[in-house]
């Protein structure tokens, strides 16, 4: 590990510690050039699978994209930061755990709108509304339908 302050790559490590969540390890470090001390963080890398567009065009997982997706169908809506976050969490595990390397587009917004059914039924139409491309009230009313049936696990 390179020094942060003389640039020397010989460091010591003074003691370790994993994080609550057991995520991260943290480590405190000692250049043995400068005697300066500094804190480093370890984490496991994991590499989300690259979103095919409906044009089929490949792009980077964006999970402030998902986010904004998800914040913008629940705007002025009561639901809490940290239920956003769950959902937001369960989406990007969701995709880790399926091992691919590529998902569809359509999929991550299957996943969306799981998560807004459960979270809240007004914005799950709302997003459904541009997702599907509503284009009469029909439709509308079919997914207002659809809420009306329990949601399958």
């Amino acid at each position: 590990m390179k020094c942060p302050f003389c640039s020397s790559f010989d460091t010591q490590v003074i003691d370790s510690r994993v994080s609550e969540e057991g995520d991260t390890i943290r480590r405190r470090r000692r250049c043995t050039a400068c005697d300066r001390r500094f804190t480093t963080y370890e984490r496991a890398e994991l590499v989300m699978p690259a979103v095919v567009k409906r044009n089929g065009t490949r792009v980077e997982f964006d999970i402030n994209k998902l986010r904004a997706s998800l914040s913008l169908a629940l705007r002025k809506r009561p639901v809490s930061t940290e239920d956003v976050d769950a959902a937001v969490a369960r989406i990007e595990e969701n995709l880790l755990v399926s091992g691919l390397r590529e998902v569809e587009s359509g999929k991550v917004g299957e996943l969306v709108m799981s998560e807004l059914r459960k979270l809240d039924q007004v914005a799950y139409v709302r997003f459904a509304s541009v997702y599907k491309s509503f284009e009469d009230i029909g439709e509308f009313v079919k997914a207002i339908d659809e809420i009306q049936v329990p949601p399958r696990p």
